[in-house]
């Protein structure tokens, strides 16, 4: 086991794998930029460590800074939380050459899940069910179209090196195509450092379900069931919930074990999460593999009793899933997360400035992660993510109505937020009777719009 952990990360994520650590008596470090010097998480750390400027380039991507901080304080393990470095292969190989080690999977994963056509190609070979897609496009207008046309549209334009939905466009012709080829290869360049892009057939209302998994570096790999991620802006997850509704146990327990067929033969380890979408009659297509920690992990903890967080310290430090996890584990109950924003709630565009009040509702099967308390600055430099709640209950129904409840109780003065569009979806008659789907958001809000 680790004697000293460093969390390379910020906010919610930061205060979460901090509690984590503190648990399992591991000493832990916080880095911080400048911004950041003041929030609350910090003073959870035994050590802090400031590593630059506010800029993220500067400070929680800036790699060097992290190191040296990593060595001056002698941590035997670095936890990157999600996003940032979360998923930069070289990055995990610095730190496992430095003689520390990466809580993560190995960076031979990160690097082959990271480039989507890649990681595509390798799971087809092993039998998962993809959407029909091309492969790289490489700047020939003729070859996209003609690629385009093979597939059907609409079409999706997606980043090959991207996540977290940035870059994604839709096209329903050749016009739409070439400005969106155009505009994806643009902000994945600026995003990730690669304008490479493909094409992905746009599936009509699906659903998002991803499956979480764990694995050790001994051979062993299971998962803990299906997270719901359907209610998405702007391919952004904002509600998230297990297990997934409306949705046979059978068939998805079916796709989970295939799942974790496929990533024993690949001798995957330590933590993942395999995103899918489902519908159009074709059951789970597999879209991409996370090699981290999920923000919505929570809800898959709420379900399971399982500390995702330890989970992954534990088996990053060598541990046998078989010690980490109990023989049997079942779906207790139902878990719903919904993510807090600091953004105008309409045009969801990020929204800094002083929480003036944050006030948060405790009771029963309610949870709450945030990186703030009030009088905290939400600075324009990072995602706007204030808190994420968390609810769980005995079934759906009252999961909801408890989310609701939690929402009703939650205020939040000094920045514009998200909390009236989660309040919406919440109270709509299709996501209450699980019709959900990725497109589902954007109706109510299309809706609210019409009646306003």
């Amino acid at each position: 086991m680790f004697n000293k952990v460093i969390v390379a990360n910020r906010g919610a994520v930061a205060a979460r794998v901090l509690r984590a650590l503190r648990e399992q008596g591991i000493r832990s470090v916080a880095v911080y930029s400048e911004a950041d010097a003041r929030l609350p998480y910090l003073a959870q750390a035994d050590e802090t460590f400031c590593i630059g400027a506010a800029e993220a380039r500067q400070s929680y991507l800036n790699q060097d800074a992290i190191l040296r901080a990593m060595r001056a304080c002698g941590a035997d393990g670095l936890h990157p939380g999600y996003g940032f470095l979360a998923e930069n292969a070289e990055f995990a190989r610095k730190v496992n050459a430095s003689g520390a080690r990466f809580i993560g999977p190995s960076p031979e994963w990160i690097d082959a899940m990271g480039h989507k056509t890649r990681a595509r190609e390798l799971m087809a070979r092993h039998g998962l069910r993809m959407a029909p897609s091309s492969g790289l496009l490489d700047g020939d207008e003729a070859a996209a179209l003609k690629a385009a046309h093979e597939i059907g549209y609409p079409v999706l334009v997606k980043p090959a090196a991207g996540g977290g939905g940035i870059g994604m466009l839709a096209a329903r012709d050749p016009d739409e195509l070439r400005s969106a080829i155009e505009r994806a290869a643009s902000l994945s360049l600026r995003s990730f450092g690669s304008a490479e892009v493909y094409l992905e057939r746009l599936m009509h209302k699906p659903r998002h379900i991803e499956f979480q998994v764990l694995a050790d570096r001994h051979g062993n790999v299971r998962h803990l069931f299906e997270r719901d991620c359907s209610i998405q802006r702007r391919h952004q997850k904002v509600i998230e919930e297990s297990p997934a509704p409306l949705l046979p146990r059978g068939l998805v327990n079916t796709a989970a074990d295939e799942i974790v067929e496929v990533l024993r033969k690949l001798s995957y380890d330590v933590i993942g999460t395999v995103e899918t979408l489902h519908g159009d009659g074709a059951g789970f297509q597999f879209l991409e593999t996370n090699t981290r920690l999920q923000v919505e992990h929570a809800v898959t903890e709420e379900i399971t009793g399982i500390d995702l967080v330890k989970a992954q310290i534990r088996l990053a430090s060598g541990e046998r899933l078989n010690t980490v996890l109990p023989e049997e584990i079942a779906v207790d109950g139902h878990a719903i997360e919904a993510r807090i924003y600091a953004e105008d709630p309409v045009r969801f565009l990020p929204s800094p400035g002083i929480l003036k009040t944050l006030r948060f509702p405790s009771g029963t099967g309610i949870r709450i992660e945030t990186g703030f308390e009030e009088g905290a600055t939400v600075t324009p430099y990072y995602d706007p993510l204030i808190a994420k709640i968390i609810v769980h209950a005995a079934h759906r129904q009252a999961a909801i109505d408890r989310l609701i409840e939690a929402i009703d109780g939650t205020v939040i003065e000094g920045v514009k937020h998200n909390l009236p569009f989660v309040r919406r979806v919440l109270q709509n008659e299709a996501f209450r009777r699980g019709d959900v789907h990725t497109g589902l958001a954007t109706e109510i809000l299309a809706t609210a719009s019409q009646k306003a």
